[in-house]
């Protein structure tokens, strides 16, 4: 296990980033990066003198585009438009602080996929600078809250906001080709927090595409997501009336020309919860070339 690996490890106290409010005890593992394997994920030798195995660590708050061809050598990557963006920014990041980095989490067993959840730093210039919040204000990455690892949403959630104000990377609603529909001005609404328990009522929640234009809007191909990797696509022949609006509703049910329902089993958006430490979370539109249409990050 990782906690075995860690013998470098040590137990720190932190402050809520942004808040002031003491955190519980962290740990704190110090490693050199082997290489960076997307932007979201780091390979990692924790001794940092390649005597111990490498580990795969999973960057805390995070969730960069999806690479499919993974290598050291950017020329043989591939993957969704703005993928191969966030892993040369991380590099970039990575090789400034000189390969070693400061990971940091409230719960030592918090992992994703098996990979270790960690918050990674790089020092720079004489100053640790968190690697997931550069990403997530540079446009690079959307910000994924972890339950239980809360210590920096409330700076994410404010760097998400920056960055869609900004219009940068991800939030550059032409940066991967010009795309379809360019000029109707579809608006993205969530619904996050469903009437009563969120469990029980799952089609409470939902996503709103809004089409202030005279004409109907085909979205046929395009997909809505909230910050996991999960997504749904519209199927061929979907339309956002003129002047209307088209719904997809996270549970199951019959399809409608403006309701459509995912079939998911769980609620899927945070809710905003300040006694659990929960501050929100994202909803977003692509279009099929990979652009992002539309979002909200709530509240």
């Amino acid at each position: 296990m990782f906690h075995r690996l860690a013998v470098l490890a040590a137990t720190v106290a932190l402050t809520v980033a942004g808040t002031g409010v003491p955190a519980r005890a962290a740990t704190v593992w110090t490693g050199r990066v082997d290489w960076v394997a997307d932007g979201d994920t780091l390979r990692v030798d924790l001794a940092g003198d390649h005597t111990t195995a490498l580990v795969s660590i999973r960057i805390l708050g995070i969730q960069a585009m999806e690479q499919k061809v993974y290598s050291p050598r950017p020329e043989r990557r591939k993957g969704d438009c703005h993928a191969l963006a966030a892993t040369a920014r991380l590099e970039k990041l990575v090789k400034a602080g000189g390969g070693q980095i400061r990971m940091t989490a409230l719960k030592a067993a918090s992992s994703s996929e098996g990979r270790p959840l960690r918050s990674v730093a790089v020092r720079i210039g004489g100053k640790w600078t968190d690697v997931g919040e550069d990403l997530v204000r540079g446009g690079y990455a959307l910000w994924l809250p972890f339950p239980g690892e809360w210590a920096m949403d409330v700076r994410y959630h404010a760097a998400a906001k920056q960055a869609a104000a900004a219009g940068r990377e991800l939030y550059d609603t032409d940066a991967c080709k010009p795309g379809p529909a360019r000029n109707s001005g579809l608006t993205l609404t969530v619904n996050p927090d469903a009437e009563g328990n969120d469990a029980d009522n799952l089609n409470g929640e939902w996503f709103q595409l809004h089409n202030p234009s005279a004409a109907a809007v085909p979205v046929g191909g395009w997909w809505v997501r909230d910050s996991g990797l999960r997504r749904y696509t519209f199927p061929a022949g979907s339309m956002v009336p003129a002047g209307g609006d088209l719904y997809v509703h996270i549970g199951p049910g019959r399809d409608t020309a403006t309701h459509k329902y995912w079939g998911l089993t769980k609620p899927i958006f945070s809710n905003v919860d300040p006694a659990g430490h929960s501050v929100g979370d994202g909803g977003y539109l692509f279009d099929p070339d990979g652009d992002m249409r539309g979002w909200e990050i709530y509240p």
